[in-house]
């Protein structure tokens, strides 16, 4: 039995240390691992070569700065993980392992806003179906991350807001996935997995403070703040599409008027250019057209990426962020839209919090979120399971078919 301050429970919190900052990276070199954990460059190579013994992590050769290094990983066959993401339009899931590889990954359209026995029957069908498409152990199964289009109360696990999903009020999405796969779920908003999926993988990478703006049916924005996820006690931080920009202007679904949203939000956007663009518009062919060179379509995005900056100075204003994010379709528009939204941010913000942004186009496309559901999966598992030998939970061989 180890004694809390021994010899023997030090050590085990300096494996478990390691263990947690590789889980995090998906890989790091030992001096990385050094700095991270403030541990010596000593005990550092004490514990990956024990860790490596022991199978837990693998050590491959590379270079740092020039040098040679050893890049450390968690074990390919350690356990995995599932990201699985409720867009308004669609479901993707991934599945990946423990050393941040994509073992497989598929999307299939979807009317989130229909019922949500609907969508988490679909769900399950496409989660078993990619497991048994990696070949892996059921058995191996670390955890699921959850994305919803919508806010969650931190507390009860609830959605919090029926406006939004009307068809899922009252649901707790973590504890029905739960049921239906028998393993730890864990559950966000699709902006905040957003920002997660960038700060690990994509344009957020090394920042510790920023916003990812995702456009879609909705507007949201996931706020990493000393390098975490900001979801506030409520679990509705970060809900931009409804700022206020015009008390008179268009009412919006929340029952306010003039909110950013009903500024720039698909649902709104797209009936502008129906009339001479037909009623077959997606804001991915809008922005399409627009680098196209279609002059209608150039207006409206350079009119939503004005509005959307106001609502970044506002954020500028308050929490003095270093890099911004724009995700969603939208993004794919470039300087189309980047620019109207620092036009806005430098005449908005204040000066010395402007010049201090950049804003940039996200990295991972559409798939930011069910990355970001990965990467919540894997923030949330134990590393003390890692370090026995086995994962974390496991879907039971009986999992039940789909009808």
């Amino acid at each position: 039995m180890e004694t809390p301050g021994s010899q023997s429970s030090l050590h085990r919190a300096n494996l478990e240390r390691v263990v947690r900052a590789v889980r995090l990276a998906g890989s790091l070199t030992q001096a990385e691992i050094a700095r991270t954990t403030g541990l010596s460059a000593a005990t550092v190579s004490n514990i990956v070569r024990e860790l490596k013994d022991g199978g837990t992590v693998e050590v491959t050769p590379t270079s740092a700065g020039g040098r040679r290094a050893r890049s450390v990983s968690l074990s390919g066959d350690a356990g995995i993980v599932i990201g699985v993401d409720f867009g308004h339009t669609h479901l993707r899931v991934a599945v990946g392992n423990l050393a941040h590889q994509v073992l497989a990954e598929e999307s299939e359209p979807l009317d989130v806003d229909a019922s949500s026995s609907q969508g988490f029957d679909r769900a399950e069908q496409l989660v078993n179906r990619l497991i048994e498409a990696t070949g892996v152990d059921r058995s191996k199964v670390a955890g699921v991350g959850l994305g919803v289009p919508g806010p969650i109360d931190v507390e009860s696990g609830t959605l919090g807001s029926t406006a939004i999903l009307p068809g899922w009020s009252g649901t707790r999405p973590a504890e029905e996935l739960r049921g239906r796969l028998g393993v730890p779920v864990h559950v966000d908003n699709d902006a905040n997995l957003g920002a997660l999926g960038e700060m690990v993988w994509g344009s957020g990478r090394g920042v510790r403070d920023l916003a990812y703006i995702k456009v879609a049916s909705g507007v949201g924005a996931g706020l990493v703040i000393s390098g975490k996820i900001y979801r506030g006690p409520g679990g509705t931080a970060g809900e931009i599409g409804h700022i206020t920009l015009d008390e008179s202007g268009p009412v919006c679904r929340c029952g306010n008027r003039g909110c950013l949203e009903t500024f720039t939000a698909a649902r709104y956007v797209l009936p502008l250019l129906q009339p001479s663009h037909g009623t077959d518009l997606t804001m991915e062919s809008v922005v399409r057209m627009a680098r196209d060179g279609d002059p209608g379509c150039r207006r409206v995005i350079a009119d939503v990426g004005r509005h959307i900056g106001s609502g970044v100075a506002n954020l500028c204003n308050l929490l003095n962020p270093s890099r911004v994010v724009l995700g969603g379709d939208l993004a794919e528009a470039g300087e189309l839209v980047l620019g109207p939204i620092r036009e806005s941010v430098g005449r908005y913000a204040i000066p010395s919090a402007a010049r201090q942004l950049s804003v940039v186009p996200g990295a991972l496309g559409g798939r930011a979120e069910v990355l970001g559901a990965l990467a919540l999966a894997l923030s949330e598992m134990g590393d003390s399971t890692l370090l026995d030998g086995t994962a974390t939970g496991s879907l039971a061989a009986s999992t039940p078919a789909f009808t």
